[in-house]
């Protein structure tokens, strides 16, 4: 098996091995493979997405992190009915979109917000 070498925060690698330890993986590789079968689930689940949709998106990302999400919303407030925004504690915030739009639309708003760098999570929710 190849091998893959990453740059990691203190605080991310800390968050990375309690997950570990939380959920039961053999070692880091592991976690971290777990981790890309998901996105790799999470992109296919959007690439199925077909015809006219409204949708709900959830995003969480750190407050005062926010300039590329900020600017991919506006981008997109064709399909964008309504926003609210939430602040979660201290440093984080919630982002809730109600999309009505083109499947094709809405995968490039998902697929642009989880590059941004900036998004904790993103999450659609079909009505």
């Amino acid at each position: 098996m190849p091998i893959v070498s990453i740059s990691l925060t203190k605080d991310f690698l800390k968050e990375m091995d309690e997950l570990q330890s939380s959920e039961g993986f053999s070692g880091r590789s592991e976690l971290i493979r777990a981790g890309i079968r998901s996105l790799i689930n999470q992109k296919a689940d959007r690439e199925n997405l077909v015809g006219a949709m409204q949708c709900i998106l959830l995003i969480t990302h750190e407050e005062g992190e926010e300039h590329s999400v900020t600017d991919i919303k506006h981008e997109f407030d064709k399909i964008t009915k309504s926003h609210l925004h939430y602040k979660l504690g201290e440093r984080k915030c919630l982002e809730l979109l109600i999309v009505d739009g083109k499947a094709t639309e809405i995968q490039e708003l998902m697929r642009r917000l989880q590059v941004s760098g900036e998004v904790d999570n993103i999450k659609l929710i079909r009505t």
